[in-house]
């Protein structure tokens, strides 16, 4: 259906640039992979910057994203009240990342990432800023409690 020339193509193949006809061509696979990256790459003019609670510098920053948000917000708050020096920033965009996390993580000489799972974010920010983070995972089935987290804190900070 469509104008002649236009129609419109549903598939799971590769197809061509601009008149979207299936290829098999490597050459226009590896240009559509690129125009790909670089719609999710554009889109981080879309989102707002990563924010950081705490101060903007520092000895540590704790880097949360998904599920492990309220008991970090509370162990951060804990350990603000009792004197420490430690940040908070929690990631709502993972691909792409907000345009300011490389400049924010390179703000802090420890970046302490708790995750329910392997290590997923740890590797991703290795990875993209070759930047090295402190993995604190949990992969038990259950959520971090708050006194693990402050636990942590204090320990990275002494």
């Amino acid at each position: 259906p469509g104008i002649p020339g236009l129609e419109h193509r549903i598939g799971g193949l590769e197809k061509e640039n601009i008149t979207g006809n299936v290829s098999y061509d490597p050459e226009n696979h590896e240009n559509m992979v690129k125009l790909r990256a670089q719609k999710i790459k554009n889109i981080a003019e879309n989102i707002p910057p990563l924010e950081v609670l705490g101060e903007e510098s520092g000895d540590l920053l704790i880097l949360g994203w998904g599920g492990t948000y309220g008991e970090i917000l509370t162990a951060y708050e804990r350990a603000r009240a009792k004197g420490l020096k430690v940040s908070y920033a929690h990631l709502r965009y993972l691909n792409p990342m907000p345009k300011n996390t490389e400049q924010v993580l390179k703000s802090f000489k420890k970046i302490l990432i708790p995750e329910l799972n392997m290590g997923q974010l740890s590797k991703v920010i290795r990875g993209e800023y070759m930047i090295d983070t402190i993995q604190y995972n949990k992969i038990q089935g259950q959520p971090f409690k708050t006194r693990e987290i402050l636990g942590k804190i204090e320990e990275l900070l002494k």
